[in-house]
Formats: structure tokens, C-alpha cells, sequence
């Protein structure tokens, strides 16, 4: 069988040659990207199971890089890690916030960066069982097709899509209506617990689900963590 396919976005020429000898020698098949538009031209022609992307990049950097994809159906729900020299607090929500899945500042150890990518992908196909849906208050959450369905007033439902991990977010707690669930066991349940990512994800995504589908469905308790309202 094939290994998974990991494009590498930088304009760093050293970085790439390193990620791509060491990701091939774990078994990987690996795409190199060296802007952002090139990024984005080869997911869309290959589909990779996971993007290792750099921020600071020409052309196109990689905020705008994961903008793009998470709006697009059909790539929205690839694995996406940030990698940069960025590392200020602001900058770590606001890759986030953009939809990637974790965020690694530089300098990183290649074996860290293949370990979170292991980790990512073990994660991805935790959620590729077959079809299922939930239904709660007036949500349907579609897990087969990663789509969620709320009724409106007059009680047709409307599509909104989300990225891979707010949904992944939302499967969870919708699953388990009225359980309180500390920021680190949704860390350990959604993201994997060898993926390396700080509690302020759990908050930067609850908030993105929140703008989305509205405040009144998961509750905050405080010094806690969240719970779906029954």
C-alpha cells in the first residue's frame, strides 16, 4: 500500500529537503510546495492527506493559503499544520482561527514535526468510520459527509460547513449531551493525545462552532471546561 501523501509548503530549500528525505524515509510520500499559490494549485490537483505549511511565504502567504482551503468543499477537511517562525500568542490564535489543526513554532525537531503529523492523521481516520449522524435540539451532525444541518424558523435545514476539527469538535460534544468535559480531555478525544496543541485551541474553535451555529448549544462551565446543553 501507499503511504500518506504530505505536501510541504516553505520557501525555505534546505527545510524542504529535509522534511522530504525524512517524511520518505518514514513512508511517506511527500509534494513540495515553495509559495502559496503553488500550495494551493497542488491540493487541488493531488489532494494530500496532510499539509505541512509554512506562514511567511511569497506570493501568498499561509494564512490566506488555509483560507482558501478550508472554503473550499472538497479540500476543506485536510489536516493542515502550521509551521513558523511566528510564535506569539496572537499569531498561534490567528492561525487557528483560519482553521489549522495544530500550530508549531520554529525552531522544531524533525522527529517532533513527523510525530504530530503521525498523530494528525491518526486522528483523521478515527473519524473516517462508517456513516453516522447525530441529531440534538436542531442540529444534525453528519459525520460521513462532515456537513452539519440546523432547521430554521420555518423548519428547512440549512448546510453549514466547518472545518475538520470544529466539526470533529462539535461530533464529539454533540455526542455526549450534558457532559462536562475539561479542555484537556477534549484536547486528548479530538486532537489525539500525542498531538502537541494548547488548551487556547479548545477556546479558539469553541468560539469559531459558537459564530456558527449560535452561543445557546454549548455551555461553558467554568473553571471546568464545555458540555453540549441538553
Amino acid at each position: 500500500m501507499e503511504g500518506p501523501t504530505v505536501l510541504v509548503v516553505d520557501d525555505e530549500e534546505d527545510l524542504l529537503s529535509l522534511l522530504e528525505y525524512n517524511l520518505e524515509q518514514e513512508g511517506y510520500d511527500t509534494l513540495l510546495a515553495r509559495d502559496g499559490v503553488e500550495a494551493i494549485e497542488q491540493t487541488r490537483e493531488h489532494e494530500p492527506d496532510l499539509i505541512i505549511l509554512d506562514i511567511m511565504m511569497p506570493k501568498m502567504d499561509g494564512i490566506e493559503v488555509c483560507e482558501r482551503l478550508r472554503k473550499d468543499a472538497h479540500l476543506r477537511t485536510i489536516p493542515i499544520m502550521m509551521l513558523t517562525a511566528r510564535t506569539e500568542e496572537e499569531d498561534q490564535v490567528e492561525g487557528l482561527d483560519v482553521g489549522a489543526d495544530i500550530y508549531l513554532g520554529k525552531p522544531v525537531s524533525v522527529s517532533v514535526i513527523i510525530s504530530q503529523a503521525n498523530a494528525l492523521l491518526r486522528s483523521a481516520r478515527r473519524y473516517a468510520d462508517p456513516p453516522d449522524q447525530i441529531k440534538v435540539h436542531n442540529l444534525r451532525v453528519d459525520r460521513d459527509r462532515y456537513l452539519v444541518y440546523q432547521k430554521n424558523g420555518e423548519g428547512d435545514e440549512e448546510e453549514l460547513r466547518m472545518p475538520r476539527k470544529e466539526f470533529e469538535l462539535l461530533y464529539f460534544l454533540a455526542s455526549h449531551p450534558g457532559k462536562v468535559f475539561s479542555r484537556q480531555e477534549i484536547l486528548d478525544e479530538v486532537w489525539g493525545r500525542d498531538v502537541y496543541v494548547v488548551d487556547r485551541t479548545v477556546d479558539v474553535h469553541v468560539r469559531k462552532i459558537r459564530q456558527k451555529i449560535g452561543s445557546e448549544y454549548i455551555e461553558t462551565v467554568k473553571g471546568v471546561g464545555y458540555r453540549m446543553k441538553e
